[in-house]
């Protein structure tokens, strides 16, 4: 969709959407391209390293069935399918055959816990799942909670109350004629990580992989180039899985590898991108801070395109490592589940400004405002928002309308970030607008805290938030996990501090530290600072008491 062009201006002006009335993901990323004889698909490599090849076709056929499997159990247009899957091909298969189906489909983090789970299921109405043994296992002591579930498709064998998903596929018919559905009709909820307060489900239209591309194109330098095959270590259940790199991909005909490990390791990464000829990244920060602190060494044949990275800010300290340790700039990319990828960098159209997320992509219109959605002058800190319509913003989030409402301003979505606009039209992520630190009248964005602090040689990752202080209001504290090799002490601590008040200034500097094992994090990777303020608070409420 996205016209290649010489300079952001030209790719900006010229960009015009091509979303037709009459549009259905699973017969655009699927159907299409097995009509016209496209190979490869997918690349699978299962736990044991056993490689598996999937073409259009056969995702076709085996989505097809389980079309007819899910309408032969009474399933209809409307109805939501649960998918409970990592990266496989039967993850890919249960999408597609939702949206031929018309029905909407949802997808669901396999690390979730029994109540994470019911919550979702029971809130999204969800009528069938297809999961596997482990997931089985879960629902096995939550079913009672879930009484609009009526079907449970495993993978790898049935179960007590479930059916085998092969069993199943196997007895359908592999010919479907698929339900038309238009741009505007509903196709997914993705629940939101909820960090702040219950998760909420964001209703998206079939039109939501239209309005992803430019922002998968435009990071990933007019993504598709002949010879592209795109992998991420981001899980499906997220819209940085699914419609990052997954969904776009096929959409062009580019192939996907799906592998996703128990838990990332560097060292596996670089080999499997370099084993199977990876060449575009969708790499989230918390992964490319694991790969630099790991000091990986990527293998010669390592022959990476692209690499974008969204979910935190990165800093000039990971971009210097990715150009000489990857050798390629890596574009940082904006968005969240309700409006995703409307900023991103592009180094080979213009400059990337390290801390800076990048400029609006073609064809969203991206502001920072005031409280009532008014756009503020260039330089001025506010909301970041988007203006409506826009095909990649959500319908609404799922039996929610307050929250819903809540979530504009006049014409603008806003996303609860607070940044900046330059003159030049970059933007500047300062953090969310409950992570901002007021200290002796200053207002502290954290995230160029964090990334000063990564830079310090002994500081793998770092988290700053504002705790309670009766001089200041608040003052910074520093979370931090140190590289392997360093020793907790009072000295390390002065060392940290002096590194940053030279770096940034006298009142950014982190007045407390405290070193920790891990951070709490979301389950895309991002670490919740709230969580962190939480403790915190907790911890001096306990030294308060008599």
């Amino acid at each position: 969709m996205l016209q290649r062009a010489s300079t952001y201006e030209d790719a900006y002006r010229e960009f015009r959407w091509a979303v037709p009335e009459q549009y259905n993901i699973g017969v655009d990323v699927c159907d299409r391209h097995a009509d016209e004889g496209r190979g490869l698909a997918l690349l699978f490599i299962d736990e044991g390293g056993r490689v598996r090849r999937y073409d259009f076709e056969e995702v076709r056929r085996q989505s097809n069935r389980l079309a007819n499997a899910l309408i032969g159990h009474g399933l209809r247009r409307g109805d939501r399918v649960a998918v409970l899957l990592g990266q496989a091909p039967e993850t890919a298969i249960a999408h597609v055959a939702a949206f031929k189906a018309a029905m909407i489909s949802v997808p669901l983090f396999t690390l979730f816990g029994e109540d994470a789970l019911a919550y979702r299921l029971a809130d999204s109405g969800a009528k069938a799942i297809v999961t596997d043994q482990a997931g089985m296992e879960k629902l096995g002591t939550i079913r009672d909670r879930l009484p609009e579930l009526e079907i449970v498709l495993v993978v790898g064998g049935a179960a007590v109350g479930a059916l085998d998903f092969d069993e199943e596929l196997a007895k359908a018919s592999d010919r479907f004629e698929s339900v038309a559905t238009r741009a505007d009709d509903p196709a997914v909820i993705i629940y939101t990580s909820g960090t702040t307060g219950n998760p909420k489900g964001a209703l998206h239209a079939h039109r939501v992989l239209l309005g992803h591309l430019p922002g998968v194109e435009l990071p990933h330098e007019f993504f598709p180039r002949p010879g592209d095959l795109f992998w991420t270590p981001a899980d499906w259940a997220w819209i940085g899985g699914l419609f990052d790199v997954l969904m776009p991909s096929w959409h062009h005909g580019v192939p996907v590898l799906a592998h996703r490990a128990r838990k990332f390791d560097p060292e596996h990464a670089v080999r499997l991108m370099a084993e199977h000829g990876v060449r575009n990244v969708f790499m989230p920060p918390t992964a490319l801070k694991l790969l630099r602190q790991a000091d990986a060494t990527p293998p010669a044949t390592l022959a990476l395109r692209t690499v974008a990275s969204g979910g935190e800010t990165l800093g000039g300290e990971l971009l210097d490592w990715g150009r000489e340790t990857l050798g390629v700039t890596i574009n940082e990319f904006y968005g969240q589940t309700e409006c995703n990828v409307v900023v991103a960098n592009a180094a080979r159209l213009f400059p990337v400004r390290p801390g800076s997320m990048g400029r609006a992509v073609p064809g969203h219109d991206v502001r920072v405002v005031d409280e009532r959605g008014n756009p503020v002058a260039d330089g001025t800190v506010g909301a970041i928002a988007i203006r409506r319509p826009d095909p990649v913003m959500f319908l609404r989030y799922w039996n929610n309308e307050r929250a819903t409402a809540e979530k504009f301003a006049g014409d603008y979505l806003l996303t609860g970030d607070l940044g900046r606009r330059d003159e030049d039209g970059y933007l500047w992520f300062l953090g969310r607008a409950d992570d901002v630190i007021t200290s002796a009248g200053y207002r502290i964005g954290p995230s160029e805290i964090e990334d000063c602090l990564i830079k310090h040689p002994a500081v793998a990752l770092a988290a700053a938030v504002g705790v309670p202080d009766p001089m200041r209001t608040e003052i910074v504290k520093a979370f931090i996990v140190l590289r392997p090799g360093y020793t907790r002490n009072e000295e390390l601590t002065r060392d940290i501090q002096a590194f940053v008040k030279q770096r940034l200034s006298a009142h950014e500097y982190p007045r407390a530290v405290e070193f920790v094992d891990e951070l709490p994090m979301t389950a895309t990777g991002k670490i919740m600072r709230r969580e962190l303020r939480r403790r915190e608070l907790e911890r001096r409420a306990e030294l308060l008491q008599p």
